[in-house]
């Protein structure tokens, strides 16, 4: 592997490792929220306590989530020098606003909300749950933004020394691609964050602890989840596969398998894309669906990758094609799952069910999966662009970094992250042994050695 293998290799890794934080917390910063408003409207101290040990989990997450984010933001100027110095005076407002508004806002109010609760009361606390997921999803949406510059930019111009400048802030800010990929992006938090308090919530009923929380959480979760799962294939992922055929038709074409251009084009449900001889294997297809999806008219033509220069094509068009429909396979079966838990939840049988809350316990690792192979789906369709149409990837290190040097401190990225890993498996699994339990008078929460809570 060369330097630029190399350096492509350690953003994806510490970007990836990375993300598995902040997918969780975004997603938990709503239902957080909807734990405080159910408890204010309902009376319910339960609700209270749920929103509270969701609080202290989404704090162990937000942490770890600091922790790893950082390095990104230093690789960019010791391993992406010249796409700094290319697009920095674009890329580096979004990123400057994310750090300097919306994770101090984040970070800040829940110090409050997990430590202020009885010295300030419910309304208090609701509001701090409020600016937690305010600050949170506003830091997403920079987050999204810079990512959606990179893809499709608008907004900006080039200087008389060559490089980018903002030239329209808010056609910048409110790109088209950021929304719909914020949208979709968003609405795959919440499906982790659902999954993973559904099978907290089937964790205790399995075990026989904490059972009316259990309740609490599968209903969440669950309903949550099947909404969530819903909005993520329309309209957000129908949308955002528009955006792609629009603007990035050889990475719709890489992602679909479609090596050849054709009309009434179908779309490959499963098949092994053949990159030598331009053909999909053992296929299963459905005729004109592709077209229709993509373009809205099952007669419309989409462009191939045999319609592209080969140095205009995604440089790995087979890892964008299964992971495209690994993302795609998996959010089927969220909906699938999600659907026959809502239907037992409403027939008052899920809570009681053991082997459905089996599955839900062993499936809160699949929508990290979906999530990344989005991701990868989606960086891996817009090479050999690091700002698509502006500035190739291979262009856009730093010239004097060596593959030595990056491979050297890949290594060391990943022995720290693996103990940053332990420790985190230690803390998280250490709160759910605990599990939620009522807010004491002197502002500490209790439980039984049996998981029951204590009155005290």
């Amino acid at each position: 592997m060369n330097a630029l293998a190399w350096n492509r290799f350690q953003f994806g890794f510490t970007v990836t490792y990375h993300y598995l934080f902040p997918q969780l917390t975004m997603g938990l910063a709503l239902l957080i929220l909807l734990f405080k408003l159910i408890a204010l409207k309902t009376k319910n101290t339960l609700y209270n306590d749920a929103a509270r040990f969701w609080g202290r989990l989404f704090g162990i997450n937000f942490a770890i989530g600091v922790v790893t984010g950082i390095p990104m933001e230093f690789q960019f100027g010791t391993n992406w020098a010249r796409f700094s110095s290319f697009a920095g005076g674009v890329v580096g407002n979004t990123l400057a606003m994310e750090g300097m508004f919306a994770f101090f806002a984040e970070s800040a109010f829940l110090g409050l909300f997990l430590f202020g609760e009885r010295r300030f009361g419910n309304k208090v606390n609701l509001l701090a749950a409020f600016m937690v997921f305010f600050g949170s999803w506003l830091s997403g949406y920079f987050i999204i933004a810079t990512n959606a510059f990179m893809q499709h930019p608008v907004g900006y111009g080039i200087g008389p020394d060559g490089r980018l400048m903002l030239v329209n802030f808010w056609a910048f800010v409110l790109n088209p691609w950021a929304i719909y990929e914020y949208l979709h992006n968003m609405c795959a938090s919440v499906v982790t964050a659902s999954f993973a308090v559904a099978a907290v919530g089937a964790l205790y009923l399995l075990l026989g602890r904490h059972r009316e929380y259990g309740k609490i959480f599968l209903k969440m979760g669950v309903i949550a989840g099947l909404v969530s799962s819903l909005l993520q294939v329309f309209p957000t992922g129908d949308a955002q596969g528009k955006m792609l055929a629009r603007y990035q038709p050889p990475a719709l074409a890489a992602m679909e398998g479609a090596f050849k251009t054709s009309a009434h084009a179908p779309l490959v449900i499963i098949g092994q894309p053949n990159e030598r001889t331009g053909q999909i294997e053992n296929p299963i297809t459905v005729p004109d669906v592709l077209s229709f999806l993509a373009y809205g008219s099952t007669r419309a033509e989409v462009r191939g990758l045999d319609s592209f220069p080969p140095d205009q094509r995604p440089d790995n068009a087979i890892m964008a094609y299964y992971a495209y429909h690994i993302m795609v396979g998996l959010g089927t079966i969220f909906i699938v799952l999600m659907g026959l838990s809502a239907l037992l939840l409403w027939k008052g049988r899920l809570d009681t069910f053991r082997p459905l809350l089996w599955v839900l316990l062993c499936s809160f690792p699949f929508p990290y999966i979906a999530t990344t192979m989005g991701w990868v789906a989606a960086e891996m369709g817009r090479q050999p662009w690091v700002v698509y149409g502006l500035q190739r990837t291979a262009h856009a290190t730093s010239p004097l970094l060596s593959g030595g040097d990056v491979a050297f401190s890949t290594l060391g990225f990943m022995g720290l992250y693996l103990v940053i890993g332990i420790v985190f498996l230690y803390l998280f699994c250490r709160e759910l042994a605990h599990g939620p339990s009522p807010l004491t008078a002197t502002g500490e929460a209790v439980v039984s050695e049996s998981g029951a809570p204590v009155t005290v």
